[in-house]
């Protein structure tokens, strides 16, 4: 079958809010092109009808495809993805975008629940004099965070351990970006998230505040003078995530991303200016 029909047929039947796109992902994906070339060059040519139907089949079943493809794109980088890291999305890259605008040419920056490692990694993209280290409670989260530095070329400049937040880390840092579990465990989910995805990661408690309330109070013993934290919160945590801040005396701006909804808080000691 060309991929053309496939794409179509199986377009028809996926689950989601974009099973067009999802359908041609799977099809570049059995072609071995990425989903530019596909629309391009290929659609003509004949598609691994068995191939392409078991990737199908995964994904009806609500696996999301960026764990059926192992990777997914963020801030223009590809970066590798298991299940025991959390999928990036485009609306993380508003911590980027507020840890880019704070920043000098020569940072040092720590992630925090660094997963994927797509936070650090792309402001070390953007920033070729600094330098980071992730922290990631999961072994084999720290490690594909590693892989992905490796693989953008950005090993050299990162460094990734194991650690309970703030616990394993010495020294203070001109950056700290997190973006920690913020879902309450009485939130309901979609199932290709909450079947899916590390609930390690997602949920923090009731309400989902516990891990600002961990992070926050460390802040002023590892940020640099003048350095700034950007933390991504939940669409409405931005007045209890910055109540935490205030009483731990830094100062929370706001940042909201393309859909306009409240995304993430910058943090800067007080007596900062």
């Amino acid at each position: 079958m060309r991929a053309r029909d496939a794409i179509a047929a199986a377009a028809a039947k996926l689950p989601g809010d974009c099973p067009r796109l999802d359908a041609e992902l799977l099809a570049a994906h059995v072609l071995g092109v990425d989903r530019n070339e596909l629309l391009l060059r290929h659609l003509h040519d004949d598609l691994d009808e068995a191939a392409f139907g078991a990737l199908v089949e995964r994904r009806m079943g609500g696996e999301p495809v960026a764990y059926i493809l192992g990777h997914r794109e963020f801030w223009s980088l590809d970066f590798r993805v298991t299940p025991d890291t959390l999928i990036p999305r485009p609306d993380s890259e508003t911590i980027v975008e507020a840890a880019l605008a704070a920043a000098g040419p020569a940072p040092r920056v720590l992630d925090l629940g660094t997963g994927s490692g797509c936070l650090l990694l792309s402001v070390l993209h953007e920033r070729p004099g600094a330098w980071g280290l992730g922290v990631d409670r999961s072994e084999g989260t720290a490690s594909v965070a590693a892989d992905n530095a490796q693989r953008l070329g950005l090993a050299d400049r990162s460094a990734f351990i194991v650690g309970d937040w703030t616990a394993a880390i010495g020294g203070r840092f001109d950056i700290i970006l997190s973006n920690p579990p913020y879902v309450g465990t009485e939130e309901v989910l979609a199932p290709e998230v909450a079947d899916y995805e590390p609930g390690s990661a997602l949920f923090a408690g009731q309400g989902g505040l516990d891990d600002y309330r961990k992070i926050i109070p460390a802040l002023t013993t590892i940020l640099s003078p003048g350095g700034s934290a950007h933390l991504e919160i939940g669409y409405l945590q931005a007045d209890l995530v910055s109540e935490i801040a205030v009483a731990h005396g830094l100062l929370p701006t706001l940042r909201r991303d393309l859909a306009g909804r409240p995304r993430c808080l910058s943090l800067r000691a007080a007596d900062a200016g």
